[in-house]
């Protein structure tokens, strides 16, 4: 079996299951500077600007910049940077699934060692767009210097990208870009420019290239939703090579489902040329709804059941909906409490059809997206994903959202350490210990260490400093997780989900 190269394409293009690139591609002039090498992008904006280039519409390639130092550029390089996205999904309750060479990347281009070529880039004409995935903490203001080489964060090498394209085009007008980050932060455009200016005056440059950025610079913020795992685990790999009758060392898995929201204008849609060719391309003035439904229904469950999933015992989120006590409660939070309480106007039609959508999404059997990987950061994703949601229900009506409550109790249980190694904390499940992957990890800790539940549970939504705003005087919230901690402990955490399963109306 050959490796995935350039040369192999032809003798593919027989193949009755994979979408293969035409020779004519690799004739595209560069247009999209991207920062960020890795599966997510790959698997969204570059899948749709790839989808554009084969139906003739943007007709431009993507020069790709790795910023980390983790992993090298070598499969890249020897695959002529091609590499195959599988999508796998359900779509109204059919199996969907599709392989495409894609051939959208014409170069990936090391920071570290080729800053003089990326920067090179600002004097193309062509380049009209700059897209970016550098995660949460790239997007973020620190001392930089626009003339090192290269500059030590995102936001410095963007600068001195654009600095250096105000001089190569003497200030024209004409060679602005609009700047689209992807990185998970409300306005994410916005606080990338302020950022850029913020650091534009503090390394002295002239106010006419200020006013330039200002005025001639589109910086949108953006809104992604698509589970891209990156490589399936080998055995899967394997068998997906055999069918493909190649190997790529760069292959990735995504679901179907996919979403790109941009917030612009008509000019803006001008802009990309890629808009409409997708129905999960979207731009328009306000994406706001679009952020909500994501951020309440499909990361509000993701977070409300994470820490309730590991603790049952499921390692992946499509073998936790294969038990109906779990799909039975995750259904039911997103459809009875979480979509009628998402604290943004919406019609109810619309966040009920998005619930059964992510139901479908998270019952995909070809996505193994882990728990564990989803639990990460687990504090701050409730603090921002549920915990409004929870006010607004409050608003709303005279009862506590019992689903959301049993969330809550589950995440403090998952949070319990049992062990602690140097700086790392350990909580056990079901006769194996897994690593609390969370800045408070060290707080609950203490919580769990020096205090009964009833205590505890009373201190921890005392926590302002945690939480915001002070959660104890909900006696009913208070009580609820208290009695499901105690539950949990005494007889696990399936056995007490399925007990609260039968007290409620939806047994």
């Amino acid at each position: 079996m050959g490796h995935l190269f350039r040369e192999n394409l032809r003798q593919l293009r027989s193949h009755p299951g994979l979408t293969v690139p035409d020779d004519s591609v690799f004739q595209l002039p560069e247009k999209v500077l991207q920062f960020g090498t890795g599966a997510f992008l790959r698997g969204l904006a570059d899948y749709i600007i790839d989808k554009a280039n084969r139906k003739g519409v943007f007709n431009g390639r993507v020069v790709v910049v790795k910023s980390t130092d983790v992993g090298d550029l070598k499969a890249f390089d020897r695959q002529d940077n091609l590499y195959t996205i599988c999508t796998r999904g359900i779509q109204n309750g059919e199996l969907v699934e599709e392989n495409i060479i894609s051939a959208a990347i014409s170069r990936v281009l090391s920071a570290k060692s080729q800053w003089s070529l990326v920067l090179d880039l600002a004097k193309n004409p062509a380049i009209s767009v700059v897209i970016s995935n550098t995660t949460e903490i790239g997007i973020q203001l620190v001392q930089d210097d626009i003339y090192q080489w290269p500059p030590v964060s995102f936001p410095g090498k963007l600068l001195a990208f654009l600095y250096a394209r105000y001089v190569a085009f003497g200030g024209n007008p004409d060679h602005g870009v609009v700047i689209i980050p992807t990185e998970l932060i409300t306005d994410n455009g916005k606080k990338l420019e302020s950022i850029v200016l913020e650091l534009a005056h503090r390394n002295g440059l002239e106010a006419a290239f200020i006013d330039w950025i200002e005025k001639h610079n589109f910086f949108c913020n953006s809104l992604v939703d698509r589970i891209v795992p990156g490589k399936p685990e080998n055995v899967v790999l394997k068998e997906i090579e055999e069918k493909l009758g190649y190997q790529d060392e760069l292959l990735i898995m995504a679901e179907h489902y996919h979403l790109w929201a941009i917030e612009g204008d008509e000019s803006i849609r001008q802009k990309l040329p890629f808009f409409g060719i997708d129905n999960g391309l979207i731009i328009e003035p306000d994406i706001e709804r679009y952020r909500e439904l994501k951020l309440r229904l499909l990361n509000g469950a993701h977070t409300l059941g994470g820490g309730l999933a590991h603790l049952c015992g499921f390692k992946t989120v499509v073998e936790a909906m294969e038990n109906p006590f779990f799909s039975t409660y995750l259904t039911h939070l997103m459809e009875t409490e979480i979509a009628p309480a998402i604290p943004y106007p919406l019609q109810e039609n619309v966040s009920l059809t998005f619930s059964r959508q992510v139901v479908e999404r998270f019952r995909n059997p070809y996505i193994m997206h882990k728990w564990l990987n989803i639990n990460q950061n687990y504090s701050a994703k409730m603090v921002s994903r549920v915990m409004p949601t929870f006010v607004n229900y409050e608003k709303l009506h005279i009862n506590i959202p019992e689903y959301i409550t049993f969330g809550m109790a589950a995440y403090i249980y998952y949070m319990k350490a049992v062990r602690k190694e140097g700086e790392h904390y350990y909580g056990l499940a079901n006769g194996s210990h897994y690593l609390i992957q969370d800045q408070k990890a060290a707080y609950f800790y203490q919580k769990w260490q020096s205090s009964s539940i009833p205590e505890m549970v009373q201190a921890i939504l005392k926590e302002q400093s945690l939480w915001g705003k002070d959660f104890s005087k909900n006696e009913g919230f208070v009580t609820g997780i208290k009695s499901h901690l105690q539950a949990i402990k005494q007889n696990g955490a399936l056995e007490t989900l399925e007990n609260f399963l039968k007290k409620t109306e939806y047994a």
